[in-house]
């Protein structure tokens, strides 16, 4: 369809989807990449419990319709802080307007209760001579899920730490590997990335500390004074959790991000704040946020 001519001999313009944006005030649908703070790993002392890795902050994609003139929230969840001889603490939640990811659960540390906290996903249990669960993954509850359980800790040699869970795996227990549960990709950006891993666990003097996930997860450590492996910044990832041969902190989890995108058959949004970063592309706005703001179509 192109132009066409009436009787009176003027020239109208025929609407081609091919080729022209819909009408205004037509409702997009956006697409949404929401990933929480990642909790930290476990705390341990000079002796006693292995820091259990953290959990991964929830994982949530799919799309959403959009109403045009409101300014639609977009918060993105910190990581949890480190602890020191105590449990790891739990990451802040993600939210874009209705849809909100919930914060990995910090890792079980060398402080009662030793067990992993519950978040998107899973904390590891610490590792000892009483092996201790991991977290639950997916609370509270979301479906499809946001997240896998943690890792139950080591009660006999090797004494890891339990890993924390992961966006598409549990975590590992202390006592095979105690690696931190494997993300999930997206391509909402334009490339494949992987997001939410679980922290490794950690483990004492001799042994082999647990690996991070893939998605951003820390590694554990094993006979240091340094702290476990923070999750890497905005990916969600949980931190590695610390080894008993020196009091030392569960490394920090990874912060959260949104990623927002629709087809360019609609217009770009009217306004954001929060600073997001636009990524180019062909077909789709895409936008980056890394920090809180908003976002009005």
């Amino acid at each position: 369809m192109g132009l066409r001519s009436n009787p009176g001999n003027f020239v109208t313009a025929v609407y081609n989807p091919l080729f022209t944006a819909p009408p205004t005030g037509a409702t997009p649908s956006v697409e949404y990449l929401v990933v929480a703070g990642g909790g930290s790993g476990g705390g341990s002392a000079a002796s006693g419990y292995h820091g259990g890795g953290g959990g991964a902050g929830g994982f949530r994609n799919g799309s959403l319709s959009i109403s045009v003139g409101s300014a639609l929230t977009v918060t993105v969840g910190a990581g949890g802080s480190g602890a020191s001889n105590a449990r790891g603490n739990t990451g802040s939640n993600s939210v874009f307007s209705t849809i909100t990811a919930n914060g990995g659960g910090g890792g079980g540390g060398n402080s009662s209760p030793y067990t992993g906290i519950d978040g998107g996903s899973g904390g590891g249990g610490a590792g000892g001579t009483t092996g201790t669960a991991g977290g639950a993954g997916n609370t509270p509850s979301t479906s499809p899920s946001q997240g896998n359980s943690g890792g139950t800790g080591g009660s006999a040699n090797p004494y890891r730490g339990g890993g924390g869970g992961g966006a598409s795996a549990s975590g590992a227990t202390g006592t095979s590997s105690g690696n931190g549960g494997n993300g999930a990709t997206s391509i909402i950006s334009g490339t494949s990335l992987t997001f939410a891993g679980g922290g490794g666990g950690g483990a004492e003097t001799g042994q082999t500390a647990g690996t991070g996930g893939e998605g951003g997860g820390g590694a554990g450590v094993v006979g240091s004074t340094t702290p476990g492996n923070a999750g890497v910044a905005n990916t969600g990832g949980g931190g590695g959790g610390a080894s008993n041969g020196a009091t030392t902190t569960g490394g920090a989890g990874g912060s959260g991000v949104v990623i927002l995108r629709w087809s360019k058959n609609f217009k770009d949004c009217a306004a954001t704040t929060g600073s997001p970063q636009i990524i180019a592309n062909n077909d789709y706005y895409i936008y980056r946020f890394t920090g809180s703001g908003t976002i009005t179509f």
